[in-house]
This record gives structure tokens, C-alpha cells and sequence, in this order.
């Protein structure tokens, strides 16, 4: 695994970079690529669609508790390099908002679909969804 870190690195780095921009969005949201894709800021005090809003310590010990126990549970374990990034990209994102539920006490969302209703979400929501498939597609192939 440790030749994957930098991927959880890139994906945290990222995920930080983008997050600069949120208070620099104008509160009525901007639009990107017109009908697809805009930047609305939005406070997310909860997790995946506002679950659990309001219990950021919460939420943010329960993320260092899943990212531990994945460590624990994965040490030693034959994976193959599919699931290698999954994973990574799992840590990098979950490392991002727990981060920010830390510090803030929300979770900063700016990337709006503008073609579909969906809520608000950031780069760190992305590349976890994006690392769960990984990890799906890795385990239907064995």
C-alpha cells in the first residue's frame, strides 16, 4: 500500500485546493459549463445528503474510527492495484471532509450538476464514490 499513498496525498491536496475557492464563489452560485455544470457554496454539516446534520465532532471521530479500523483490517491483505487506488482515493477524500469537520465544523460543497437535481458535493464526495466503484468493480472481477 505504500506505494499508493501519493494518490491519498493527491486526492487530499486537491480536495484542499478546490475547498480555497469556496468562500471566493458568489453566494448565488456561478455557472461553469451553462446546463451542466456550476459552483454553488453550500455548508454541509452532516454527511452524505446532511445525514447526521449538526454533529460534526461526531461525524468527524466516527471518519477517524472507519479510517483506522480500514487500516487495521486491510494491514497484510493481498489487493490488487485496482483496489489499491480505490482505497487511496477513499483515504484522500475521507481525510479531506474529516479535516473540515474538524476545523469548521462543516463540510465546504461548491460542484453543482446544473442538468439533473443532485445535491451539492465537493472533489473529496467525488473521489470516494469514484474509489467505492473501484473497489465494487475489483471485487465483481475476482
Amino acid at each position: 500500500m505504500k506505494r499508493y499513498v501519493w494518490i491519498a496525498l493527491a486526492v487530499f491536496l486537491a480536495d484542499r485546493g478546490t475547498k480555497l475557492l469556496w468562500d471566493r464563489i458568489p453566494p448565488q452560485g456561478m455557472t461553469l459549463i451553462p446546463g451542466v455544470l456550476g459552483l454553488y457554496p453550500a455548508r454541509n454539516t452532516g454527511m452524505a445528503f446532511s445525514l447526521f446534520s449538526g454533529r460534526p465532532w461526531l461525524l468527524g471521530l466516527l471518519s477517524l474510527v472507519l479510517i483506522a479500523g480500514a487500516f487495521l483490517f486491510l494491514r497484510g491483505k493481498s489487493l490488487t492495484p485496482l483496489c489499491r487506488v480505490g482505497l487511496m482515493m477513499m483515504l484522500g477524500g475521507a481525510l479531506g471532509n474529516m479535516l473540515d469537520r474538524f476545523l469548521t465544523g462543516f463540510v465546504p460543497d461548491l460542484i453543482e450538476f446544473l442538468f439533473v437535481r443532485f445535491a451539492v458535493f465537493n472533489l473529496a464526495d467525488a473521489c470516494l464514490v469514484v474509489g467505492c466503484g473501484l473497489v465494487i468493480i475489483d471485487l465483481f472481477r475476482k
